[in-house]
């Protein structure tokens, strides 16, 4: 691998994708869908201060560019070596473009640039400009999270999308269908919107019924003779959810004020860390108290944190320093 990746890199399942880029407008195949899944996942390992490997890595270039490697391997589903098709994937990432809609103004832009693709040594790289790097951490009109390997192992692009839509919502949501069909680059096609339904709707629906955690059922509704959305109701299906996800996923719902103190929750807040950010890392703040005073601790690492380009990513790498080796 290139050898500006030099780090080591702890998986998880989970990702958390900006609802802004979960509804943005665009057109994209499976493997290009799973290039951003990677991407954005390892943008999320980056700001949770989580290491990366000597073949996973981002850095950030003197154009304030973020230069992004990634195995090729990591776009394939188990017993897939189709590496043409990575290959193909990224060239045609690098001519799109997304609509972004922020509630305020709508941006148009491109993705990723210079991409490379080396085949022998089985590594891809690209960039990413400073405009995309914020708009894919975006989290002001919220967020989804999904379990990312249930992501890749999807074989439509329609039932990537739809997931990231249904996952973990517990009300049902209602889309108009020009708005759904504007998300999946979908505009001039099936002027009938029942065929858009038996085309996109319903094949979504079957394979996550047969393969997700996550499904929906749902309502269609009329104007006149006209249908114009969508209702989609929530469908789970426990058996398939994962244990490991499903504790955290309970742990981050309990009150951080159990575990913090009010004058750590102001510190920590004080920093730039959101209740969530805190809720996320609780187990480390924990760990740090069995043994230490954390506004003692919190303390010594702010003298450090001048000049820091990610100081949430560096308090919490230094708490777990700390957990590891001891102060």
């Amino acid at each position: 691998m290139p050898p500006e990746c030099e780090h080591n890199w702890v998986k998880s399942q989970e990702m958390v994708q900006s609802y802004i880029f979960t509804t943005a407008g665009y057109d994209c195949n499976v493997y290009e869908k799973r290039i951003i899944y990677r991407l954005i996942q390892i943008l999320q390992a980056e700001i949770d201060g989580k290491h990366l490997t000597a073949d996973l890595c981002i850095r950030k270039s003197s154009s304030d560019d973020r230069v992004v490697i990634l195995r090729t391997a990591d776009f394939l589903a188990p017993g897939d070596r189709n590496t043409t098709r990575v290959e193909e994937a990224l060239w045609s990432l690098r001519n799109k473009h997304f609509i972004l809609d922020d509630g305020e103004k709508k941006r148009l832009i491109g993705l990723i640039e210079r991409p490379e693709f080396n085949y022998r040594r089985g590594w891809v790289r690209f960039e990413i400009q400073p405009e995309v790097y914020k708009a894919l951490l975006d989290f002001s009109r919220g967020f989804r999270k999904f379990d990312i390997a249930i992501a890749l192992s999807l074989r439509s692009p329609y039932s990537m999308r739809m997931y990231e839509l249904i996952c973990g919502q517990k009300n049902p949501i209602e889309f108009k269908i020009d708005v759904l069909k504007k998300m999946f680059w979908l505009e001039g096609r099936y002027p009938n919107n029942g065929d858009f339904i038996r085309r996109v709707i319903v094949p979504a629906k079957k394979e996550l019924d047969a393969y997700s955690p996550f499904s929906f059922e749902f309502t269609i509704r009329k104007t006149g003779a006209k249908i114009t959305s969508l209702v989609f109701s929530p469908i789970v299906y426990l058996e398939r959810c994962n244990p490991i996800l499903a504790e955290r996923n309970l742990i981050t719902r309990c009150s951080i004020s159990w575990d913090l103190t009010q004058a750590e929750r102001h510190t920590l807040h004080n920093i730039g860390f959101t209740d969530r950010e805190l809720k996320n890392n609780i187990n480390t703040f924990k760990e740090v108290k069995q043994k230490y005073n954390l506004l003692e601790v919190l303390a010594d690492i702010r003298i450090r944190l001048s000049g820091k380009e990610n100081p949430k990513g560096y308090v919490i790498n230094a708490l777990k320093g700390i957990i590891r080796d001891g102060r």
